[in-house]
């Protein structure tokens, strides 16, 4: 059965959640993020999924720091993403304490440095299929590309990459629920690679078909923020 991972998504140093991925429609939820991840996890959460926007948009980590204190008083793995583009920023952010990191642009952009992370960090770095108008985007959803997600997760499995996080940006932040067929295509081309799934988890009743797919996990923002379901509600149908 698929993982709950709540979403704390770090701008300004601040727990927000965007819509669509678009950075000028932002909402904050919490002033300090280690706030959002304790509340998860008093609530049942036993994983967090942490984003750092302002890496993403900037191209290095820049949120470490909150990742560090997340990661030291949550008590739970921490799953993290967002502006790792080198050998380095991977090291650093298991360093600050991240069970597993989740590469995107650089999968795309430089294979060698995709290998050498890989090499790296071994099973704990992942990467990012986030979809926009059915191709992969990148650099924080701000370009895109020409190659889907179920050919990326073909190429990028056949190449050592030891799991995939799968991202709607069209649906992100739209409660609007999952496209659950092209969850099934990734699944089906990630060739038993595990999937983790974020993007558009409105209501209970959206993660009950994901609930039956061979996922990871399924990653919930939003949803969980504006109070339609508890993370035990969500653990309980999960």
């Amino acid at each position: 059965m698929p993982a709950l991972y709540p979403a704390i998504d770090i701008l300004g140093g601040k727990a927000v959640r965007l819509e669509q991925g678009d950075f000028r429609r932002s909402k904050e939820y919490d002033a300090d993020p280690l706030e959002a991840a304790l509340r998860w996890v008093n609530d049942g959460a036993t994983r967090l999924h942490v984003v750092d926007l302002d890496g993403a948009r900037e191209g290095r980590p820049v949120n470490l720091e909150h990742l560090g204190r997340i990661a030291a008083e949550a008590g739970v793995p921490v799953q993290y993403g967002g502006g790792l583009r080198s050998v380095e920023s991977v090291d650093w952010a298991l360093a600050a304490g991240a069970d597993r990191v989740v590469v995107g642009t650089t999968a795309f952009t430089d294979a060698e440095a995709l290998d050498a992370m890989v090499q790296s960090g071994g099973a704990r770095v992942w990467v990012a299929l986030d979809v926009r108008d059915g191709a992969i985007a990148t650099a924080g959803w701000m370009n895109s590309t020409e190659t889907t997600a179920p050919e990326a997760a073909t190429a990028l499995a056949g190449r050592g990459v030891e799991g995939f996080v799968y991202t709607s940006v069209d649906r992100d932040g739209t409660l609007e629920g999952p496209d659950v067929e092209a969850v099934q295509r990734v699944l089906d081309a990630a060739d038993e690679a595990p999937v983790i799934y974020s993007g558009g988890i409105g209501s209970v009743d959206d993660l009950r078909p994901l609930g039956s797919l061979p996922l990871e996990g399924v990653i919930v923002g939003k949803a969980l923020y504006e109070g339609r379901f508890t993370v035990k509600e969500a653990l309980a149908v999960l």
